[in-house]
């Protein structure tokens, strides 16, 4: 999600705190690595027991970083972690998602930052990249939250996500659906959100008659945002159970079945019928937010990261509703995952990152600031305090829309999750082509299936 998703992030999709109590005042030892050296044994779990062992210390630490550019969250929560423990300091260097997809396994193994923005992670475990996280979340009680906010973060023995030792923790549980102008809504007769793709065609259809953008998404460059409506329309046409599976590389999964062929269909004709703003495949994901933002189309597929941003920049003429079902009733499936983080296995400070991830989870003030300024669900055990949000506003709406995922079992990892490579080498490419008529439904997804096939063969 950034999804992305990345998107991350995309984005991503979502729980809540206990007060700071459980780490804030037992600051004692160093943040040297504890247990076996990681770079020697990066599969071991590390880490020791108790809470009160895991500190960032007294002594000056800087941390560094390797964080998703564009998005204000991780800024804003490092800045007040350093006011509330002003020996530590922050170096970070940001990158776009898809660079840090390709970057990933290069820099974690020659400039390793102490905490970093992590695409796929099998692959990255895989060649012993990643710590492993078990002892700090048995130290930390982080087996006791939830157990869907941390199950794409694990990965077993062969390789399968969902199961197996802790290797990542999430800034915070992120999802993903449809934005949308309420002045231009409001136009074109749209008083509530479409309950039905159908409903929503029809609003689609509308805009494009009335002279307005339907839908501006990003798709330039190394990040193909068409992404993120096509995954929203699998959800809409089949179960997001069997997406997951192909996400998390479970044997015999592919991407290329009936419903998602329909998804990819739905997503042509959307294309076609013009529905899309005309420079999608030059534009970026600040363009499209900027224009956005700017009133120059009615919808964006996008993420709760924005929430905050929106309720600043768009207060009270933005909203937010979850991708509508085939068929009325249907159940609702949303790009549903947490803002991952994860510790080099040649951290200088994984003690002090490991705690850094704790006190998101569970300081009131860094809560706050993920509701605030993030729009979306602490991570956290699930009866941990959550800030009162504004009645009306977008954060509230895709609060609600999370509990409402939730209910229906509906969350999805990131279609570009699946493989190190698969956003940039395969989706990006294929949406793109898909834009321009240079590629078929029923190509895209035999393609993307070949690359996968060959990427988790390596």
């Amino acid at each position: 999600m950034s999804h992305h998703s990345s998107p991350a992030r995309a984005a991503r999709l979502w729980s809540t705190v206990a007060a700071a109590a459980l780490v804030g005042g037992t600051v004692i030892s160093g943040c040297s690595a504890p247990g076996a050296d990681p770079a020697a044994a990066p599969t071991a779990a590390a880490g020791p027991t108790q809470a009160s062992e895991v500190t960032c210390g007294t002594d000056p630490v800087t941390m560094k970083g390797y964080f998703e550019t564009g998005f204000p969250l991780p800024k804003n929560l490092t800045d007040e972690f350093t006011k509330q423990f002003p020996n530590v300091k922050w170096d970070v260097r940001e990158d776009q998602f898809a660079v840090i997809t390709q970057n990933a396994p290069r820099v974690l193994s020659d400039d390793p930052p102490d905490l970093m923005r992590l695409p796929q992670v099998s692959e990255l475990v895989k060649d012993k990249l990643l710590l492993n996280l078990d002892n700090y979340a048995k130290a930390f009680g982080w087996d006791a939250w939830p157990a869907s906010q941390l199950a794409q973060m694990r990965v077993s023995a062969d390789g399968t996500r969902g199961t197996g030792p802790l290797y990542a923790n999430g800034l915070n549980f992120s999802l993903t659906g449809l934005f949308y102008n309420k002045e231009l809504a409001a136009k074109i007769g749209m008083t509530s959100a479409p309950t039905t793709l159908a409903e929503l065609d029809a609003v689609l259809a509308k805009a494009k008659a009335a002279g307005i953008t339907p839908i501006d998404q990003f798709n330039g460059g190394a990040t193909g945002g068409l992404a993120f409506p096509l995954q929203n329309l699998m959800a809409a046409y089949g179960e997001t159970g069997a997406i997951n599976d192909w996400i998390f590389q479970k044997p015999g999964a592919t991407i290329d079945t009936p419903s998602n062929l329909k998804a990819a269909q739905h997503l042509q004709k959307w294309i076609t019928k013009g529905y899309f703003a005309d420079d999608i495949n030059s534009q970026d994901y600040a363009a499209m937010m900027s224009a956005f933002i700017g009133g120059k189309a009615l919808f964006i597929f996008d993420g709760d990261w924005e929430s905050g941003n929106l309720d600043k920049q768009m207060a009270g003429k933005a909203g937010f509703f979850l991708m509508p079902p085939s068929q009325a009733g249907g159940k609702q499936g949303a790009m549903s995952a947490p803002l991952t983080y994860g510790i080099s296995a040649k951290s200088a400070h994984p003690d002090c990152a490991a705690f850094f991830l704790n006190w998101v989870a569970t300081n009131q003030t860094a809560r706050e600031i993920t509701v605030s300024v993030g729009g979306s669900h602490p991570m956290g055990p699930s009866d941990a305090y959550m800030p009162a949000v504004k009645a009306g506003t977008v954060t509230a709406a895709t609060l609600e829309a999370g509990a409402k995922v939730g209910k229906d079992n509906g969350a999805m990892d990131f279609i570009a999750n699946a493989t190190g490579a698969i956003y940039a080498k395969s989706w990006t490419p294929n949406l793109q082509k898909l834009v321009a008529s240079k590629q078929t439904p029923e190509g895209m997804l035999t393609s993307v299936q070949k690359d996968y096939e060959a990427q988790i063969a390596k």
